[in-house]
Formats: C-alpha cells, sequence, structure tokens
C-alpha cells in the first residue's frame, strides 16, 4: 500500500464514457482517482499537484494534446518520470504499439479490454511502486545508520565495488554529486591502476583500441591480480571528512597527475586525479609510495549537509 494508504490514480480520456468505466473498475477506497478529458489538462494539474498521482491511465487519441505527446512529456520531466504509465487505445497495431512503449508506457492497453484485465495491469503497475518506494525507504534508512559513524572501513576489488562504494560515501558529504565524482576516481584507481597494475600508457591504449573493459575483465580473472583489496577508511571530524584509500599495487608517480597537464591533453584519461583534487576535495595527499591517499573535505557536524 502506498505510503499513505491511498493510491492516487489519474485517468485522462477524452470519452466520458470511459472514464464513468475506469472510475468504476477502481471504486475502491484503496484508489483515489482524479480525471482530465485531454493531455493539456492533465499536464496542468500534475504540475499543479502538491502530491503527484501514482499511476497515470492515459488514453492515445485525444484533442489539444494526445497521449503519446503527454507520455513524452511526463517521462521527460524528472518530477514526473517515474510514474508508471498504462496507455490505453483503439489504435493497436504492432506499429502503434511500439510508439507507446518506446516513449515510456509501462504497459499499452489495446481497446476493448475487459474490466478485469485493467485492475490486474493497474495492481500490477502499483506493485512497482510499492515495491520501489520500500527500497528507497531502506536506503534511506542505511544512510541514516551511516550518518551515525564516526569511523568506518569498507574493503573492495572489483570497479562496481568501487563506484558503489563512492556513491555510498559521497551521500554523507554536504555536496554528494560533487563528492561522488572524486571518490570514484580515487576508489577506481586504487582498483584499475593500483590493484590490477594498468599503467597510465597501457589504459591509454587499450582506451584507443576499444579494449579496456575487456583487459580489466582479463586482469580480474587472474589470481594474483583479483584476489587483491583495497580499503577506504571513513573519519568523521568536528570539522571534515577524510577518506583515507589504500591499495595492494606497487604505487606510481602520482607527482605527474596532480595537475592537468597541458601535453596530455588529448589523451582519453590521465585527469582525474587533478579534477578530483580541485573539484571534489579540500585536499588530496598522496602517502607511501602512491598506494595510499588521503582526501579531505571540509564538514560541520552533525551529519554535514548543508
Amino acid at each position: 500500500m502506498a505510503m499513505d494508504s491511498k493510491w492516487r490514480v489519474l485517468v485522462v480520456d477524452d470519452e466520458p464514457m470511459n472514464l464513468e468505466i475506469i472510475s468504476e473498475v477502481l471504486d475502491d477506497p484503496a484508489y483515489v482517482v482524479s480525471s482530465a478529458t485531454n493531455g493539456e489538462i492533465a499536464w496542468r494539474e500534475l504540475v499543479a499537484a502538491t502530491l503527484p498521482p501514482h499511476l497515470v491511465i492515459l488514453d492515445r487519441m485525444m484533442p489539444v494534446l494526445d497521449g503519446i505527446e503527454l507520455l513524452k512529456r511526463i517521462k521527460s520531466d524528472s518530477r514526473f518520470s517515474g510514474i508508471p504509465v498504462i496507455m490505453q487505445s483503439a489504435a493497436s497495431s504492432s506499429r502503434q504499439i511500439a510508439e507507446g512503449v518506446a516513449a515510456g508506457a509501462w504497459y499499452y492497453l489495446p481497446k476493448p479490454y475487459a474490466p478485469g484485465d485493467l485492475l490486474a495491469i493497474v495492481r500490477a503497475a502499483l506493485d512497482e511502486v510499492e515495491e520501489r518506494e520500500a527500497a528507497q525507504h531502506a536506503v534511506r534508512n542505511r544512510l541514516a545508520v551511516l550518518e551515525l559513524l564516526d569511523v568506518a572501513e569498507f574493503e573492495f576489488h572489483t570497479l562496481q565495488q568501487a563506484a558503489d562504494l563512492a556513491l555510498s560515501l559521497a551521500s554523507l558529504c554536504p555536496d554528494p554529486t560533487c563528492a561522488a565524482m572524486g571518490l570514484s576516481e580515487l576508489l577506481v584507481n586504487a582498483v584499475e591502476h593500483g590493484n590490477l597494475g594498468i599503467s597510465y600508457d597501457e589504459k591509454k591504449d587499450l582506451r584507443r583500441s576499444g579494449t579496456w573493459e575487456k583487459e580489466v575483465a582479463r586482469r580480474a580473472q587472474d589470481a594474483v591480480l583479483g584476489a587483491r583489496l583495497a580499503r577506504v577508511v571513513f573519519r568523521r571530524m568536528a570539522d571534515r571528512l577524510t577518506f583515507t584509500i589504500s591499495d595492494q599495487g606497487a604505487g606510481f608517480e602520482w607527482q605527474r597527475y596532480i595537475d592537468i597537464d597541458p601535453e596530455r591533453a588529448f589523451d582519453p584519461n590521465g585527469r582525474g586525479i587533478a579534477l578530483a583534487r580541485q573539484a571534489s576535495f579540500s585536499t588530496v595527499e598522496y602517502l607511501a609510495s602512491g598506494n595510499i591517499v588521503l582526501a579531505t573535505i571540509p564538514c560541520a557536524r552533525p551529519g554535514c549537509h548543508e
């Protein structure tokens, strides 16, 4: 069930009889049904709504603004793009159905249809909405727990784990989007250049030949390289967050990459560390041979979200 115990459904159809039929099918305390007689009216209702609908049931052929155009608007707007849309229409050729699905319809229901078919599809669509809301709630709970941490250590060894971990840690920072870029660069480097031993020149050639992903996968399967672990230690202090990232590689000449070198401007790689240092962190300090890096973000307690 929706978080407020009522499913909000917007029905858009220019035929009063169709609106009445759908309202009867959804005549249940679980649903709050609103209606619009063309796409333009529906769009204005969406924009003005304090709470957007959980589901849209949309006729394809309507005056003023037809269903396909309204569907494209919905799916191109981040406020509404996650709303499932059931398109119902007598225009049910293979091409027309493909067009509706391509525009973003969750389901294309050809007319005429049995009321039970519509109800089953509505329930299935709302089940997905409920699952998504539950997943988002779980993520928020996990982040709330992370925000209580002062010190945490994580191990990772794949590029996917590095990318996922970067996003999770970035969510604790004042500017998550900015932090995610820098953290991703440093964590990915620990796997790619550190543990898997791919040098700058090797990556440049692999990128240019289109074989970089294949080589990463090959080295990840190596009994020695693929078993190496990288670590990140997160610390929350009174005025800053620190991230200490280490790998089991031999290190590298990090001094060459702290700043953007114009001589490498046309290479397909080699800017990440410099960009991370400039845009994501207040300091980036390499230790030992370069296989340990300490990155800092200014942040005031509590929670560090500004």
